[in-house]
């Protein structure tokens, strides 16, 4: 075999995914910044709320990255791992909770990512978000 084929999000889905956080966020009491990564972890989509926190750009991001990843919720992440992950990866992987994995029919194709209030909550806007955008419910 000279190639494989790999599912991943597309822009048009990502890019929703990052309305409806930016719409759902505000309703927890949090000011979100989104981003969507397909399981190669390339960033595919992103937005900032007006107002959020400089740090959790960087946040977002990486939560996204992990879940696409691995396939986990960064929450999920088990506790050892919790300091070799970051170092082992010079930051690009997190176990802060707020990251999920994007499924549709049981195929992983990416990862969400939402930061901007504590974890539980941006765990709880992640879930939201994937269930109005129609993905397979996550467990996390």
């Amino acid at each position: 075999m000279k190639y494989i084929s790999v599912a991943k999000i597309s822009y048009d889905t990502a890019a929703r995914a990052v309305e409806l956080a930016m719409e759902v966020g505000p309703r927890h009491g949090i000011r979100p910044v989104a981003a969507v990564a397909d399981p190669s972890m390339t960033l595919v989509a992103y937005g900032v709320s007006d107002g959020s926190t400089p740090h959790s750009a960087e946040t977002s991001t990486r939560k996204a990255r992990t879940s696409a990843s691995t396939g986990k919720p960064t929450g999920a992440i088990p506790e050892p791992l919790a300091t070799a992950l970051p170092l082992g990866t010079g930051g690009t992987l997190t176990r802060i909770d707020g990251g999920l994995p994007i499924l549709f029919d049981g195929v992983h194709v990416g990862g969400l990512g939402i930061a901007g209030g504590p974890p539980a909550t941006d765990r709880e806007v992640a879930l939201e978000v994937l269930e109005l955008l129609g993905a397979d419910r996550i467990e996390a």
